[in-house]
């Protein structure tokens, strides 16, 4: 399923969401996402090795992923950019990714493969030139990942908050949330067990605040869209007590008995 959440003559956003097989429930929605700029492409969490031949078909209808100049990843889980050795042989592009992450990658790919491709980004954060505009690469630090970042598009106003803002839902229900009390339920124990902290949470939220998107697009979920919902959201996240702040001495216990079937 492809999303157009922005277009205009010279730039176009898509989500894509429902590309690996998740039967079974064995493997947790995700989106992907491209941004054509000026004949330009950048891959957004690209996803793993299950969701890689789908969306090249499908990306290939907007733009050739042959010519892709980036690939963004928010962090450096599996479900982000798993496929990244088919990407870096299938194209010349270059990966942006913490600099926390920068050493970690190559051990997803063969030797040598991702050598001189990849740009660490500092902890604050970066502008990247694009075309004729210049998107942000904002700190989203142990949000969940300790190198955590997040890309915000000002010509759509776009936030792409990777897990913040995450929901566990169906493919098919992946449409922009219109209430969200109602949608409260399938993101509260999301952010409570994968966010580090509140303290965390709030200083995030003061940032975003301070950019105004229009939309908060995460990479598992609905996207939010609109300064109610957005503005629902906000408060929910500011306030929230999550990881560590749940911990207690009890959960770190040495088990006494079996408790999985193996």
């Amino acid at each position: 399923m492809v999303f157009e959440l922005f277009k205009n003559e010279q730039h176009v956003c898509l989500m894509f969401s429902d590309l690996a097989d998740e039967g079974a429930g064995e493997v947790v929605q995700s989106n992907q996402f491209l941004i054509v700029q000026d004949g330009n492409g950048i891959l957004l969490d690209p996803g793993g090795v299950m969701t890689y031949n789908e969306l090249y078909i499908a990306m290939s209808k907007y733009f050739s992923p042959k010519k892709l100049k980036y690939i963004f990843a928010s962090h450096a889980d599996p479900d982000i950019i798993a496929s990244l050795p088919r990407w870096l042989t299938g194209s010349e592009t270059k990966l942006l990714i913490s600099a926390l992450w920068s050493r970690f990658v190559p051990h997803f790919c063969p030797r040598g493969k991702a050598e001189g491709r990849i740009i660490a980004v500092p902890d604050q954060g970066t502008l990247l030139p694009f075309g004729s505009t210049a998107f942000q690469i904002l700190p989203a630090h142990f949000l969940h990942s300790e190198g955590n970042l997040q890309f915000y598009d000002p010509v759509s106003r776009i936030l792409f908050s990777g897990d913040m803002g995450a929901s566990i839902l169906p493919c098919d229900r992946v449409a922009p949330v219109t209430d969200f009390a109602q949608h409260l339920p399938f993101m509260h124990s999301f952010h409570t067990r994968y966010m580090v902290s509140n303290k965390v949470c709030r200083y995030w939220v003061n940032m975003v605040r301070a950019i105004d998107p229009e939309w908060i697009v995460p990479q598992h979920g609905a996207p939010l869209k609109g300064s109610l919902v957005i503005g629902q959201f906000l408060d929910w996240i500011e306030s929230l007590s999550c990881g560590v702040d749940l911990m207690t001495q009890e959960m770190y216990t040495p088990p006494l008995g079996m408790n999985v079937s193996l």
